[in-house]
């Protein structure tokens, strides 16, 4: 049976192909001529394996797939030198710089079928030992000379730190919002596998180190994702290969993770900022100069006048990463990815289910919720009690409140929290039975985050068996909370103020399901006549 490309040129005079312009309606890059130089690439004639050429055919594109999206294949194993895409016959040819640039993509998608907008594609060797675009057409294939200046402009500054390796480091930039260990992973693995993260904290940086299988993942993720915003204006992340050759850690918890390795102990408090079996000294520079593919990549600023300008918007076009099939998302999560801008897309309206419908109410979920941001409106269902809808002020903090709460055991049983397919929660209409379920926030005195600057952002902890206590008047003791706490039927296991701020203190209870319901009832507990208690979790312990 004769392949496919064999069907192609079958048709071609003088080793030309001629290609459809469909009415002059199909996308201009297919009414361009393109000499494909055959030599002697056929195993020895008659139909037989084709032998390695710098000319890849990948077969089954999608219709709608774009010269950007090919060239993103090839990227990540060296230049891309032409494309030529055949959209009318779902194939495409991509000359990479030399042979050896080939042989490496044709091996790793052999093992690793290629995904082109959810759609598979299969990459083999062509039997053509080259592409020559016929330079009188040259204003017919302008988005295949774009996509490939963009990538020649990307590709050129790759190496400014570590050469390609399995390690990425991440700087995140503009970060108005938390950024945990979950959310990068969710984001990180949309490229393929994550073996190991580490996150810390350096020169005002909140960081990461993020290691995958192989060097291909590691620069597809790189190239897609450098310069990419988490969240819509802020979060941005900027990514250069680490000079580590692979990440060793040794505790499972919020700031280091090893995914081939469950069984790891989550570790002493406070050990966690930098888990990896090496010296600081070796992995940490300063936050390394903005680099021009970072914005290129970006879609957000290219640089005016810039030969690869025109092309940076298509190289950044909103589009699924070419080539990598997404990992599934961290279980219970409901997170969606879209380039460029934003890449964390939920809605404002979270769904939590499974609650203790005996024990939880609106006021409840308003003020476990808005430790997290602020809460507009709750609605426990009318027909089903155990769930309830909860409507954040913005996406970003439905996205934090569906992290750090997700699997909480709250009142006896595990909560799951997921974004939910409502825009807004709608309040009962006149004369409509609600029995109090639905209850409007948006005008709390109680909410935490009313500056978009917030010092609270900066505080923000996952549930833990420790409160944060602030805004104690100076005149309370240290009895008199511990006894409120008590009197509330909390046990309390541990309760000391700051040493250098009496107005904060820490107080310990025997598990975060306690401590969780403890906050629920103890936020804005009155303390004195114009004096209400604050509660949040607390990443230290007593």
């Amino acid at each position: 049976m004769r392949g496919t490309e064999e069907l192609l040129a079958e048709g071609a005079s003088n080793s030309t192909i001629k290609q459809e312009s469909n009415g002059g309606t199909e996308n201009n890059n297919e009414a361009k001529k393109v000499k494909l130089h055959s030599g002697d690439n056929n195993g020895g004639g008659g139909g037989g394996k084709p032998r390695p050429s710098k000319v890849v055919h990948i077969r089954n594109i999608p219709s709608d797939v774009s010269e950007t999206e090919i060239v993103h294949l090839g990227i990540p194993f060296g230049r891309v030198s032409n494309v030529l895409v055949l959209k009318g016959k779902n194939q495409a040819f991509l000359e990479l710089a030399d042979e050896t640039a080939a042989v490496a993509m044709v091996t790793y998608f052999t093992n690793c079928v290629a995904q082109l907008r959810g759609r598979s594609v299969y990459v083999q060797y062509s039997t053509h030992k080259e592409l020559k675009t016929d330079q009188s057409h040259s204003n017919a294939n302008s988005a295949a000379q774009a996509a490939l200046q963009a990538a020649q402009a990307l590709v050129g500054t790759t190496d400014t730190q570590g050469g390609p390796n399995t390690v990425l480091r991440v700087i995140v930039e503009q970060m108005l919002y938390p950024v945990t260990l979950d959310v990068l992973y969710q984001i990180f693995s949309r490229v393929g596998k994550v073996l190991r993260i580490v996150t810390f904290t350096k020169n005002g940086f909140f960081q990461a180190l993020i290691q995958y299988p192989d060097v291909v993942m590691a620069q597809a993720a790189k190239l897609s994702l450098d310069g990419q915003n988490i969240y819509n204006g802020c979060c941005t992340l900027r990514i250069e290969y680490s000079k580590l050759a692979s990440l060793n850690v040794r505790y499972n918890n919020d700031k280091s993770r090893d995914y081939t390795n469950p069984a790891l102990p989550t570790g002493e408090p406070g050990m966690e900022a930098f888990a990896l079996n090496l010296s600081t000294q070796s992995v940490l520079g300063s936050p390394f100069p903005p680099s021009p593919s970072a914005q290129l990549a970006s879609g957000l600023a290219p640089f005016p006048g810039s030969a690869a300008a025109a092309a940076a918007a298509a190289m950044a076009g909103g589009l699924p990463l070419a080539g990598f099939a997404g990992s599934p998302a961290m279980p219970g999560s409901n997170m969606s990815v879209r380039l460029p801008g934003g890449m964390m897309t939920p809605g404002c309206v979270l769904l939590v289910s499974n609650l203790n419908e005996e024990s939880i109410t609106p006021d409840g979920l308003f003020t476990l919720f808005g430790v997290y941001g602020d809460v507009q409106r709750v609605k426990i269902l009318f027909n089903k009690k155990d769930s309830a809808l909860v409507q954040m002020r913005e996406p970003a903090q439905a996205q934090l409140a569906m992290t750090y709460l997700d699997r909480l055991k709250l009142h006896g049983k595990v909560i799951r929290v997921t974004i939910s397919k409502h825009g807004s929660v709608q309040m009962p209409k006149e004369g409509q039975p609600d029995a109090g379920l639905t209850k409007d926030y948006c005008n709390s005195a109680l909410h935490r985050f009313k500056k978009p600057d917030s010092k609270n952002y900066q505080n923000i902890y996952s549930p833990s068996a420790t409160l944060h206590l602030s805004n104690i008047p100076g005149s309370v003791h240290d009895d008199e909370i511990a006894d409120a706490f008590r009197n509330a039927g909390f046990t309390v296991k541990g309760f000391k103020f700051f040493p250098k701020d009496r107005k904060m203190a820490l107080l310990q209870l025997p598990s975060i399901e306690e401590a969780a319901d403890a906050l629920i009832k103890m936020h804005n507990f009155q303390l004195r006549e114009n004096s209400h208690l604050r509660v949040s979790f607390s990443k230290s312990t007593i």
